[in-house]
């Protein structure tokens, strides 16, 4: 038993250091992929209007067409595209709404409320649309848009 004791306890080796991992640059962005997103933008940004900025739904579409036009072929089509549907669905709602209140003096006027209800719905769902369809890579023609930018 003597002899135990005076044995010393093996010698603890300390933990192996563990290499923090080599960071790695981060991949080349794909223009073909930031014109699509940019393309996307280009129609989602209509959506401004919906959250309460003033306009935005012609704001939006304007600021990032002329932001990207330049530096992107396909976003100016885009771009042009997405403002001009907005600019259609604006003066639509704009006259059916005035017409509308007009209407009411004659207690007729409420029955254009769903029609400015549906041009509502139209500049809400049409972006959407055309904002997923820029993103996969097509193109995306919007109805009854007037052609006021060329």
């Amino acid at each position: 038993m003597a002899e135990n004791q005076t044995q010393a306890p093996p010698p603890i080796e300390p933990p192996p250091t563990i290499a923090p991992p080599a960071a790695s640059p981060p991949p080349p962005s794909n223009p073909e992929s930031q014109a699509r997103t940019w393309n996307m933008f280009c129609h989602l940004s209509a959506l401004a209007g919906f959250i309460g900025v003033p306009f935005g739904n012609l704001l939006g579409p304007l600021i990032v067409w002329q932001l990207k036009k330049n530096e992107f072929p396909s976003v100016d089509a885009h771009g042009k595209a997405a403002l001009n549907f907005q600019i259609t669905v604006t003066l639509a709602a704009m006259v059916t709404a005035a017409v509308m209140l007009v209407g009411m003096f004659l207690c007729v006027g409420w029955l254009l409320l769903p029609v400015v209800i549906l041009i509502g719905l139209a500049g809400l769902i049409f972006p959407i649309i055309a904002g997923i369809k820029a993103s996969n890579g097509e193109d995306y023609k919007y109805p009854w848009s007037i052609e006021f930018v060329k």
